[in-house]
């Protein structure tokens, strides 16, 4: 490896990985901030324009669009060597590229048009792609992760493989197919510079693969835990196993139905029991320990194998007291304490998943993906921004306000139970839930008999339904079980037949104008 050509945007790892190139005797070519970083940490450095005999122009946007870097680039050895000599072309041998920072330039709420069309990047993508297809001599990095192998290799080989240049290739790739879709993606979305669309004629997906998993939902599925790019901290996807087994494909999308849920509870401490994407215990308590006990009140043969997920730091007390009480395939929550840990671990089937701080983007629109046979659906995300003032009482009885907070708290858990979904609720705590179900009486009744089941009193307690209740039967059997206020969306054509029926049984009901499905 005789000459590197380094042109990079994110400046991380660069002068050390000059000063390594420079160690071993590779001459180094590079362009404006590139040149300007490896001068200032001592590295020597050789300008593009002295290589190509022409300056960058036009404040940089032709700087490398030249036939000395991309004939450098692409040159064949044995088949191009004369015209190299004729027209005194050097080889390149390694290329180091990032690409403009469009990602971060449109994420930015103020950003104008113009000043994102100046972050896309030409030259970059065009020697990335070069030096790629090349990879039968060229070696290209894009990603500044990778510069301490690369060093490790060329200072312990003196050189790379061919099966490393073709690893490196392929992210390259990767890298170039991402960026140009998500510029396609954005500029499609918009008209006149401003947003028209919320989705493009063409949808272009880029995740990366985090983690290969034994088996899918069944072991002779194959499956995989792929990551979007971004902010991914505070999620399922984004969490860090710091005990026990690799997360299976199950525990990851129960995983994200008990941290998703548990979220929306900030001012007080909650627990989230899940089973089978389902929900079979939410509450609020005092503390993490008192949540979690009457979190598992409500279910607790169904939350043997759960996820257990927390809205505060799992410390050694809390998971010391959950060890003790059942089994857990997972432990969720932001952060755990090292005597957390030192509990869990000896428990080598429990996994402790910490989430990171959740991060709340003003403004952000998280996308849902639902695969069927020959396409894909995609959906804005569901969210819970109701409030108490968007409530409709339509009934004669009133909920008081003890009410109308257990009636929100049932309605955000309905929002992550699978649908025909109903949520019995009082004093802050689940005490039946009715899952999945074709239909909703069904739930209802199931409901029922599970927190008969727990030994949990439904006197007195609020129900909460996904969707509205399309005849009066769901309020009798409701009624029968002693509920007293019910929250649902409305918007049935037999809407006052069930408002007629829950002022028969003298209980409150509200409306909200939202439904929340969730199949």
């Amino acid at each position: 490896m005789r000459r590197a050509l380094l042109s990079v945007s994110d400046k991380t790892g660069l002068a050390d990985l000059g000063r390594a190139l420079a160690a071993l005797g590779i001459e180094i070519i590079s362009t404006g901030g590139s040149a300007r970083s490896l001068r200032e940490a001592g590295v020597p450095v050789r300008d593009i324009s002295e290589l190509t005999g022409y300056p960058e122009i036009m404040d940089g946007r032709v700087k490398t669009l030249h036939p000395k870097v991309h004939g450098g680039l692409l040159s064949r050895r044995g088949t191009d060597d004369a015209v190299m000599r004729e027209l005194a072309i050097a080889p390149i041998d390694l290329l180091v590229v990032n690409l403009y920072p469009f990602a971060r330039t449109v994420a930015h709420a103020g950003v104008n048009y113009p000043d994102a069309i100046e972050q896309i990047d030409i030259g970059g993508p065009a020697m990335l792609r070069a030096g790629a297809k090349n990879h039968d001599r060229v070696t290209v990095v894009c990603e500044p992760a990778d510069y301490a192998e690369l060093i490790e290799i060329l200072r312990r080989d003196g050189g790379t493989s061919f099966e490393q240049r073709r690893g490196y290739a392929a992210k390259v790739f990767a890298h170039t197919a991402r960026y140009d879709g998500m510029i396609a993606d954005w500029i499609a979305a918009r008209g006149e510079g401003e947003p028209t669309q919320a989705y493009p004629p063409t949808l272009h997906l880029a995740l990366q693969r985090a983690q290969e998993m034994r088996y899918g939902e069944n072991p002779h599925q194959a499956a995989a835990l792929y990551r979007e790019g971004g902010a991914i901290a505070g999620t399922a996807a984004g969490a860090t196993v710091l005990s026990g087994k690799e997360m299976s494909y199950n525990n990851f999308v129960d995983a994200d139905t008990a941290i998703e849920c548990v979220k929306a509870f900030d001012k007080t401490p909650a627990c989230v029991i899940v089973k089978h994407a389902n929900p079979c215990g939410v509450a609020l308590g005092k503390d993490s320990i008192d949540a979690y006990e009457r979190a598992f009140a409500c279910d607790a043969t169904s939350a043997f194998g759960g996820i257990v997920a927390f809205n505060r730091p799992i410390d050694g007390a809390l998971a010391q007291h959950i060890l003790a009480r059942q089994f857990v395939e997972v432990l969720a929550a932001p952060s755990f304490a090292q005597d957390a840990l030192a509990a869990i671990r000896q428990k080598p089937n429990v996994r402790a998943l910490a989430t990171g701080e959740w991060l709340q983007v003003p403004g952000a629109v998280q996308r849902k993906f639902h695969s069927i046979a020959g396409g894909m659906l995609v959906q804005d995300g569901d969210s819970d921004t109701l409030m108490l003032s968007d409530l409709k009482v339509v009934t004669k009885r009133v909920p008081d306000a003890a009410q109308l907070r257990d009636l929100l708290f049932a309605w955000h858990v309905a929002m992550f139970v699978k649908s025909n979904a109903i949520v019995f609720a009082k004093d802050g705590s689940t005490i039946g839930i009715g899952a999945g179900q074709m239909s909703r009486v069904v739930s209802v009744k199931i409901a029922t008999m599970k927190a008969a089941e727990a030994k949990l009193a439904t006197a007195g307690s609020v129900l909460a339904s996904d969707a509205f209740f399309p005849f009066r039967d769901n309020v009798d059997l409701a009624a029968s079980a002693g509920v007293r206020a019910l929250i649902q969306p409305g918007g049935s054509m037999r809407d006052q037949e069930v408002i007629d029926a829950a002022d028969a049984h003298d209980m409150a009901m509200v409306f909200t104008g939202t439904r929340h499905f969730r199949h």
